[in-house]
């Protein structure tokens, strides 16, 4: 069976790149003999046709179409993400018309079920997992890297896009929440993101990092705070854990999901109970989910083949 993937999004440095690097490696270590993977954003000479994003699904196709739905965040709330709405009704019919949908959680599973009337038959959860580098960093790699970016010995961590203003996120409402712990955003900004700061001292910004870092970084953290309101998976969760950093965490289906007694949840409405129960939590973090990168790619591949065979 021959799969052309969309790997077009393998360099974005946001958490969509890390997705499709991770697999699409994954997927090339996993498939059968008689299986190939082309990274290719149009479906030529293929068996079936991989969008792991909404961006890159297609309305026409003349083979099987799989596509990747991270979450409903934009139908789900129209008036924070959808402008004209053009863009994304194209997205979501592609997803309507494709044979198979993989989504991270039932969570997910159910608001595609609901909002765009899938057939759950043709829904398929495949969870994602810590990229291979996530690991606990040794005393010195955390001190060397925390001393390259001008990090405090003890902090609390938060890890996302920073290159716009994300509702759902609360990366503002976070930084202006009063804490005992300096905050260290982790990701890619643009100017809003540093305009945060505004000559506060406990606030910090490394920009973008790589894996190592980034590993480094969440080992060295009191722990990792996710303020979001609304997440289809929360990858940075599982990745903290990996490192073995505790996760505290607004209390969302999907995140429950994925996490089960794994992390501390607080309620949404109350940013300052999840800023103190971050400065209260304590190593060691519990283990991070066994799922890996090798078992979501054997999980894709199953999806492609009945994909095929419809």
């Amino acid at each position: 069976m021959r799969v052309a993937f969309d790997a077009r999004a393998a360099s974005d440095p946001r958490w969509i790149g890390r997705y499709v690097r991770c697999l699409r490696d994954a997927l090339q270590e996993t498939g059968g003999p008689d299986d190939e993977l082309v990274e290719r954003h149009r479906p030529r000479s293929a068996d079936v046709f991989h969008s792991p994003w909404l961006d890159g699904a297609l309305v026409r196709l003349r083979c099987p179409q799989v596509v990747t739905l991270h979450d409903l965040v934009p139908l789900k709330r129209r008036s924070e993400y959808l402008r004209t709405g053009v863009r994304f009704r194209l997205r979501y019919l592609a997803v309507q018309r494709a044979d198979a949908v993989i989504v991270p959680t039932e969570a997910v599973k159910g608001d595609a079920v609901e909002r765009l009337d899938l057939d759950p038959a043709r829904v398929h959860v495949v969870p994602e997992a810590p990229a291979p580098a996530m690991s606990p960093r040794p005393a010195g790699e955390v001190a060397a890297v925390r001393e390259r970016h001008g990090l405090p010995e003890d902090y609390l961590v938060w890890v996302g896009g920073l290159e716009h203003p994300d509702p759902r996120k609360r990366v503002a409402d976070l930084a202006a929440t009063p804490r005992g712990l300096p905050l260290v955003l982790v990701g890619s900004a643009k100017t809003w993101a540093h305009e945060l700061r505004d000559g506060r001292d406990d606030l910090l910004l490394t920009g973008h990092v790589d894996d190592d870092d980034l590993a480094a970084i969440y080992s060295g953290a009191r722990s990792l705070v996710f303020p979001s309101d609304d997440e289809g998976f929360g990858l940075p969760t599982v990745e903290a854990l990996a490192c073995g950093t505790p996760v505290v965490a607004c209390d969302l289906p999907a995140l429950r999901e994925v996490l089960g007694d794994r992390a501390t949840f607080v309620d949404c409405d109350d940013l300052s109970g999840l800023v103190a129960a971050a400065e209260a939590a304590r190593r060691p973090a519990p283990q991070p989910p066994a799922w890996r990168w090798e078992d979501a790619a054997r999980a894709t591949w199953d999806v492609y083949r009945a994909a095929a065979a419809r």
